[in-house]
């Protein structure tokens, strides 16, 4: 097994997190520091350790969520707040695939499977997610045509894949489809344009949908798993 890939399957990082622990000299295998990319291992009898802890693979375990308000998407705060992590009764240990903000509500997956993580977060998969948005006032054509173009958030050009308006008689509450990424990129997206987003809930991602009630978790199911890496990888 590749040196990357055992670390990734710890649980302890994604495998690209993994090689760059290997790069930086913070892995040994068997007393011998490795900083080769292409190291095969033994996993049977070889012993891996990152930064002086020895490591192994875990069993891989996924949970889908639907985030409440009040929650924060780590596994530890600083300032002792309620966690995601903290949500879930698990003997093992576990990390939020990528961020919802303190007040934002809906899926968000957990689990221990670096590569699992990487899939779902690496900007080349484009990976669907589908937000409902409350917004502070009615979204006009003009600038649903803008958001659909594309707008410019810190030197960086960002879209909607698409827009709906579910009731047309309150286009103050929008759905929207996007395939990025970045920290806060829906209220960024409206926050260009001088809306604020009072509320905003992950409906979809990937093919994961809140169908459970908020606060609750589920465990991910094989064929779940499998039919993202089939659409996605």
């Amino acid at each position: 097994m590749r040196l990357n890939k055992y670390i990734a399957d710890s649980g302890l990082c994604s495998r690209r997190n993994a090689e760059r622990y290997i790069l930086e000299g913070r892995v040994t295998v068997n007393n011998k520091t490795i900083i080769d990319l292409a190291c095969k291992i033994n996993d049977d009898k070889d012993e891996v350790l990152v930064d002086g802890e020895k490591i192994k693979p875990k069993r891989h375990i996924y949970f889908l969520m639907n985030k409440p308000k009040g929650v924060i998407t780590s596994t530890k705060d600083e300032k002792n707040r309620m966690t995601v992590v903290d949500l879930i009764n698990s003997n093992e240990k576990i990390f939020p695939v990528g961020r919802l903000d303190y007040n934002t509500t809906g899926v968000l997956i957990l689990t221990n499977d670096g590569d699992f993580s990487n899939l779902l977060t690496h900007p080349k998969h484009k990976i669907r997610k589908v937000y409902s948005v409350s917004l502070s006032r009615d979204l006009n054509k003009d600038d649903e045509q803008k958001l659909l173009q594309g707008v410019y958030i810190n030197g960086r050009k960002g879209k909607f894949e698409k827009i709906n308006i579910p009731n047309i008689k309150n286009p103050k509450l929008v759905e929207v489809t996007a395939v990025e990424g970045r920290n806060h990129f829906v209220k960024d997206m409206f926050g260009v344009l001088g809306y604020n987003v009072l509320d905003l809930d992950r409906k979809l991602f990937g093919n994961l949908k809140a169908d459970i009630p908020v606060g609750k978790f589920r465990k991910i199911t094989s064929e779940e798993i499998k039919s993202i890496y089939k659409n996605y990888n």
